[in-house]
């Protein structure tokens, strides 16, 4: 007969044999403190910052330091005083910052900031990949860091949320600067953006039917504007008249009826985007000599090369030039136009982020949880994981998820 023991032993087994493999794992892993940096941005276009002060009390409040360089918000209009109050710890050069764990930037390091970076740091960034070359990339792999880029950033449904969020910025800032242009002595023609009882209202064309042109067209309407939206994009043209709850003027870019809208235009604005990294050039020269005198362009496209022919970049300092009598805006960084407001923006993604990369023991578990996230990352410890920069350099690089099982 089978003894009591044996009984008891075979009772356990039977309980263990159907209890999930996780469940006997241990789960809880420990938090790990974060040293974040934030150095001051050094491009004249660069006026935001990666964290506000409500961002840098949270995060010190949950036992990481934050260390910003002095004057690093100025440009964003918030001062030291509001980040010392806050518990970060001010600094009077970067060389302090970049021996941080996380290094936080709005714009790409340049290479001097790149040999102040220590081996083996996080890195979060834009990288503006139109300005960048072989070399370049070439010096960071030769930091061995993790470089996570905000352009490459997905969420879970697919969308790229930290682009998204500068993009509703910009297309409703594109708007307030085409109608202060229009207004002004000088570069427009006296007339105020919008529609009023007896006057004949103020056309917008807008060129792309992205996240920039439908905040754009949103902001554009509330003002009182007719609007028009071209793009090849049925699907977009549908779902932004279905965004906007408006049956708008839209077509695709017809030659002959883009040119009709812009001899009518008050204001045009190019909000299209492209995958390849060079926006498509749909105004000629001769295109814009036919506009009214005084109108205004805002190409939001500049970035990639601009979406006129007539375009060419323009900074914060001197964001206009004329061709033609027509006012042409080309400032590569529009939400930097409104630093304060694209700052919290920014802030509002990335402290979560951060607390959450805490929470779960540190950026290469966070990594292995969050494959859409993941996407981010176009540098691992030195090599380079983003085929589409491998494709534009001929630099070899290596699957992220192949080279972190590598690492375990």
């Amino acid at each position: 007969m089978m003894g009591e023991k044996t009984k008891d032993f075979l009772k356990l087994s039977q309980k263990e044999r159907l209890m999930p493999q996780e469940e006997m794992l241990e789960t809880a892993f420990e938090k790990n403190k974060l040293i974040i940096g934030i150095p001051k941005e050094l491009s004249h276009n660069e006026n935001r910052i990666a964290l506000v002060p409500e961002a840098v009390h949270l995060l010190v409040e949950n036992g990481h330091r934050v260390i910003i360089e002095e004057y690093a918000g100025a440009s964003a209009h918030f001062i030291n005083e509001q980040y010392a109050e806050a518990g970060a710890e001010i600094v009077t050069t970067s060389n302090e910052v970049y021996k941080s764990d996380v290094i936080i930037k709005i714009g790409p390091p340049t290479l001097d900031e790149i040999e102040k970076i220590d081996q083996n740091k996080v890195l979060f960034s834009s990288i503006f990949l139109p300005d960048r070359d072989k070399s370049y990339f070439e010096k960071l792999m030769s930091k061995r860091v993790k470089a996570i880029s905000y352009e490459f950033i997905q969420d879970k449904t697919g969308g790229f949320p930290v682009i998204k969020s500068m993009s509703e910025i910009i297309g409703n800032t594109a708007v307030l600067i085409a109608s202060e242009y229009l207004s002004h002595a000088t570069y427009g023609r006296g007339i105020m953006l919008g529609g009023f009882p007896g006057i004949k209202p103020t056309e917008v064309v807008i060129i792309g039917a992205g996240t920039v042109a439908e905040f754009a067209a949103r902001t554009a309407l509330g003002m009182g504007a007719y609007v028009k939206v071209f793009d090849n994009s049925i699907y977009k043209l549908r779902s932004l008249q279905n965004n906007l709850g408006n049956r708008i003027f839209t077509s695709i870019v017809q030659p002959k009826v883009l040119l009709k809208a812009l001899k009518e235009a008050d204001v045009v604005i190019s909000a299209t985007h492209s995958d390849a990294g060079v926006a498509p050039c749909y105004v000629s020269e001769e295109m814009v000599q036919q506009m009214h005198p005084g109108s205004i362009i805002v190409d939001v496209s500049i970035d990639q090369g601009g979406c006129f022919e007539t375009s060419r970049v323009t900074t914060h300092e001197q964001p206009v030039f004329q061709v033609h009598g027509i006012t042409h805006y080309c400032v590569p960084n529009i939400a930097s136009r409104v630093p304060h407001t694209a700052s919290y923006s920014l802030s509002n993604f990335l402290t979560p982020l951060l607390l959450n990369i805490s929470e779960t023991g540190g950026i290469e578990r966070f990594l292995k949880l969050d494959p859409a996230f993941s996407r981010g990352v176009y540098i691992y410890n030195g090599v380079l994981t983003n085929k589409h920069i491998s494709d534009l350099h001929q630099i070899p690089f290596r699957d992220l998820e192949l080279l972190m099982a590598a690492f375990d």
